[in-house]
């Protein structure tokens, strides 16, 4: 190490979240408040959604509906919206969608404060909103890569996941007090502002237009991207190991029903808090992140952990080692999230980047919904605690055979990657041009 090259951080300052894209860019962090904001506005809706619905209705199918009407915008949109956003300017795109978020909070708030709120307009909200999040999540995500240094992305990602997850654990929290102490009328309003504000804050970015290479939204462009995802192994394994971690071992739907078993009803809300406080303890002592190279092994790694993790916590009998097995959980899903990101926007070129955000939005949001079909299937067949504990030794399984026939998944090294190389070359070519 030369005199002039600063020296790794150590102790309590290695584990801190690396601050580096915050103090470089003021987009990210502009970008990253809007976030913040309108995910705690979200998670009011996310809430008093399904309980309006329930005194509405008093049908717990009514409420599960919930998640079919979202399911077929989801995989639709979420791979037109990748085509969107490569062949549309990014910053237009999350601005138009959130504004058409912020309208739908609308619809909820003036339908709540009717004297007989309709039934028909929460399925429809729903599956709009759907709808919007999936063509702004593919340009959300393409647009971090051109708005924070290459070598800052895994940080960048790490600080983007303690949003997400510091909503998980504080927004249900919220929307519980607000929906049971001011009512639904509050909730909606509430997100209503959060949309407004972010909008405000998204329009000040720098603009994002699409790249000269760029295809024409179609069906040839979502498949031409389909194809550079099965060309590039290691991309391939990153979507295949999360799917398999998501569909085999996500044990939400039966929460409820291994809280009755335990004797432990209380725990419940404990249960769901738990794994996302897994994913913000990792999120606030991210620095270490910075310094992998090897970013598909800790996939692979973290991945298996996690089936580890809720195989322990449905073999356990404890309902206080089950909540640390579930936290332990969420932590490593975080890490596999965290390098997923970092490898799928340190590599995958600009052109392409929205319509690959696509399928991998799909990857994460699909798996989970469809698991809770397969964890909620297998209880009833072979019962709750064996629903859970088989799905984490399948979900083990499943990643350690990924593994093996997805090798340039596990040798990948984001030094010697030739799709890394030629981005960070083009980053910095394109840096020095500008100046």
């Amino acid at each position: 190490m030369t005199d002039d090259t600063p020296e790794p951080p150590s102790g309590l300052r290695a584990l801190l979240p690396d601050l580096a894209p915050w103090r470089a860019s003021r987009d990210f962090r502009r970008l990253w408040f809007s976030g913040l904001i309108s995910n705690f506005g979200s998670f009011l809706t996310f809430v008093a959604l399904p309980v309006q619905l329930k005194e509405l209705t008093g049908s717990a199918a009514a409420v599960g509906a919930i998640g079919a009407v979202e399911l077929i915008p989801l995989v639709v949109f979420g791979l037109y919206g990748g085509a969107l956003a490569d062949a549309w300017d990014k910053r237009k795109l999350i601005v138009w969608t959130e504004i058409g978020q912020g309208l739908l909070s609308a619809a909820l708030l003036l339908n709540a404060l009717l004297p007989t709120p309709a039934i028909w307009p929460l399925y429809v909200v729903a599956a709009l909103s759907s709808a919007l999040v999936s063509v702004q999540r593919p340009a959300l995500d393409s647009l971090w890569p051109r708005i924070v240094a290459h070598d800052h992305l895994p940080a960048a990602a790490a600080l983007n996941s303690f949003r997400w997850t510091l909503g998980g654990v504080a927004g249900p929290a919220l929307a519980g007090v607000v929906v049971a102490y001011a009512g639904l009328g509050w909730a909606y309003g509430a997100d209503l502002l959060t949309f407004v504000v972010s909008v405000v804050l998204v329009v000040r970015i720098a603009a994002s237009p699409a790249s000269h290479e760029a295809a024409k939204p179609s069906l040839k462009a979502i498949a031409e991207g389909a194809r550079y995802a099965w060309s590039r192994k290691e991309l391939l394994g990153t979507y295949a190991v999360d799917l398999a971690a998501m569909f085999l071992a996500m044990p939400l739907a039966v929460l409820p029903f291994l809280a009755d078993e335990l004797d432990a009803e209380w725990s419940l809300g404990l249960m769901y808090a738990s794994v996302p406080l897994g994913a913000l303890l990792v999120s606030v002592t991210s620095g270490w992140t910075s310094r992998i190279h090897r970013h598909g092994r800790l996939v692979v790694l973290s991945a298996a952990l996690w089936g580890l993790a809720i195989a322990a916590a449905g073999l356990a009998g404890n309902v206080w080692l089950v909540l640390l097995f579930l936290t332990v959980a969420g932590g490593a899903d975080m890490v596999s999230g965290v390098f997923r990101a970092a490898m799928w926007n340190q590599t995958i070129p600009d052109e392409l980047r929205g319509r690959l955000a696509g399928i991998e939005l799909l990857s994460y949001s699909v798996g989970p919904t469809v698991g809770q079909v397969r964890s909620g299937g297998f209880a009833a067949w072979w019962g709750v605690r064996t629903s859970v504990w088989s799905g984490g030794l399948l979900c083990v399984g499943a990643v350690g055979l990924l593994a093996l026939c997805l090798p340039k998944l596990m040798t990948y090294d984001v030094r010697t990657n030739e799709h890394a190389i030629r981005l960070r070359e083009q980053r910095e070519a394109a840096t020095q041009a500008s100046t």
